[in-house]
């Protein structure tokens, strides 16, 4: 029995094997038609890894935490995988699958690139994909070992399914998979994101590759079913899933947006009813008025461009469109790589990301070439996170309208070997030394670290960041890109006429400010109500409704699009029968 098995291994090998190789798009190849059965049937063949469940609590890694290690696969388009692997092996190791790694060091040596911090496996493949069919990071208690986890690769391309065997193999990292069944799961890393706090996103798509009508799937799940092996095998407590985009033929997610940290989501921008843009926009709608981040609050929206091909033309313009995108882009420890296409777009998209990641080297690489076959760099990349994480997540300040008052600053913090100590660095001016403040243990929640910043100036920006030191004396900053990457919020004066005492409402400050895309206020009322909320220019011309009406007793949230309104400087009005409060809006 055991023969026959491995005689329909060797059989299907050959079979694959005897197709002419060719640069395998991102998307299924015409040429793949007829091996989508062969394919699915060899998989009911072959596992990898541990295929039941792990016995201990676990969490998938975030883009953003610290890793050890990048992988790619050696294949096409070297000019791209060139300038990922000069990036990123200044950052950490570099580990490249390959059929010949002299070949590859030749290479890399004929364009000033030595092999310090290069690693290789010799290994077939099929296609450069690295993010869609490598390895998930995951650590069990939160903090303790690394592990791998594995899902069914959704392309017929079998050498590439068992990569992350090899990479395992490599790396002395056990995995984990969910390539058998009762726990098969048909997924692709370019659609799955995760805050490293439980919550992960997906478009559709993954209810479609595992329904009754799926290519490669082995037993059909239900979205329920599904939940639970993504929480079984990852720790995801909460798999929000948005429509697919009826441009984006891959209906990866990785393709229109990306998450910055906890709490932010950068989101591509189409021109009002262009392409995607009308179904981008539905689903961030989705998501802030059903989901708010683990912290509790809104997600923070950032909008960034989606630029047009080279032509002028937008994916709506026909199937020949290159989907030029800037939110495929990778996070390697302290620098950010991204996708570039022309100088009159990139600007833009380089400005906003600095903007909103101070400290990390922001590097553009050219995605000319590689976007015609359906990705770009993090389609081709997976990041393996260290063996030794300390954790800390934290909710960003927020600007404050009162400056008598002082301002707690809380995080989650999290080593194996326990927390010797942890620390705010603040400052009002960057030319100047930080200021200190130990952080205590809450005696509430286990894990949680608090210390209370004192009173501030009106109209002062404080930046700060937060460092802690193990018990077994390792050290991390967060931002990791601290002292010279920060968080900052600002005091403001309180401009309202009223106050809560006299007309039973409170008018939270609207966040994010600056704003470019969705945006929130929320207006606490001591009874049911009535008002009007509008936002006018600084001529006092009202140019946008949000609200004219009743409001319940309690939380109201309203939102709003500031990519509507033209960049500048505008005043939120709340308004009844009582008197008007105000608060300044600045659009970017």
């Amino acid at each position: 029995m055991i023969k026959l098995f491995n005689l329909s291994i060797f059989i299907l090998i050959g079979y694959f094997s005897s197709v002419a190789q060719i640069n395998l798009p991102i998307y299924e190849h015409a040429s793949e038609n007829d091996k989508i059965a062969p394919y699915k049937y060899s998989r009911s063949l072959a596992s990898s890894g541990i295929t039941s469940p792990p016995d201990f609590e676990i969490r998938t890694m975030a883009e953003w935490e610290e890793i050890q290690a990048l992988v790619v696969t050696w294949t096409a388009y070297e000019s791209t995988l060139k300038e990922i692997v000069k990036y990123a092996k200044e950052e950490c190791t570099v580990i490249i699958i390959c059929s010949d790694s002299n070949q590859v060091k030749t290479y890399l040596t004929n364009y000033g690139i030595n092999s310090d911090n290069l690693e290789f496996i010799e290994k077939n493949y099929d296609s450069i994909w690295m993010r869609d069919y490598g390895t998930n990071t995951i650590y069990k208690d939160d903090v303790d070992s690394i592990y791998f986890v594995d899902w069914i690769y959704n392309r017929p391309r079998p050498n590439d399914d068992v990569l992350p065997d090899a990479v395992a193999d490599h790396t002395g990292i056990t995995l984990y998979s969910t390539t058998s069944a009762p726990n098969d799961l048909v997924h692709t890393g370019g659609n799955f994101m995760t805050d490293g706090l439980g919550t992960a996103f997906s478009s559709k798509l993954v209810l479609e590759e595992n329904d009754s009508g799926g290519q490669y799937n082995q037993t059909v799940k239900t979205e329920a079913e599904i939940d639970t092996i993504l929480k079984n095998y990852m720790g995801i407590d909460r798999f929000i899933l948005m429509e697919t985009l009826p441009y984006d033929g891959i209906h990866h997610i990785d393709m229109h947006m990306k998450l910055l940290d906890e709490e932010t989501l950068i989101v591509g921008e189409y021109p009002t009813d262009v392409a995607d843009g009308p179904q981008i926009t539905a689903n961030i709608e989705y998501v802030i008025n059903n989901f708010n981040s683990a912290f509790g609050d809104p997600y923070n929206i950032i909008s960034i461009p989606m630029p047009p091909d080279a032509s002028g033309d937008y994916p709506d313009d026909g199937w020949w469109v290159d989907y030029r995108t800037f939110t495929n882009s990778i996070f390697v420890n302290k620098t950010l790589l991204v996708p570039i296409y022309e100088e009159q777009y990139d600007s833009t998209a380089l400005r906003i990301l600095r903007e909103n990641l101070p400290g990390y080297k922001v590097v553009g690489i050219d995605c000319n070439n590689i976007i015609q076959a359906g990705g770009a760099l993090h389609c081709i990349t997976r990041a393996i996170g260290v063996n030794d994480p300390l954790l800390i997540s934290h909710q960003k300040l927020r600007n404050s309208w009162v400056a008598g008052n002082s301002y707690e600053v809380e995080a989650l913090i999290k080593h194996r070997s326990g927390i010797k100590s942890a620390t705010v660095y603040f400052t009002t001016d960057t030319t100047q030394s930080f200021q200190t403040l130990a952080m205590t243990e809450s005696g509430i929640e286990e894990n949680t670290w608090t210390a209370t910043m004192p009173q501030q100036n009106n109209f002062s920006t404080v930046y700060y960041y937060i460092q802690a030191e193990a018990i077994s004396g390792k050290t991390q900053v967060r931002p990791l890109t601290a002292p010279e990457g920060f968080w900052q919020f600002n005091i403001e004066e309180n401009t309202g006429i009223f106050s809560i005492e006299n007309v039973g409402m409170q008018f939270h400050k609207v966040f994010p400010n600056p704003a470019s895309a969705i945006t929130y206020v929320k207006i606490v009322s001591t009874t049911n109500n009535e008002m009007e909320l509008n936002i006018r220019n600084v001529l006092g011309q009202k140019v946008l409704d949000i609200h004219n009406g009743k409001i319940q007793k309690g939380i109201n949230t309203f939102f709003f699009d500031a990519s509507q309104l033209t960049m500048g400087t505008y005043l939120l009005v709340l308004s009844n029968s009582k008197g008007r409060m105000t608060q300044s809006l600045v659009v970017r």
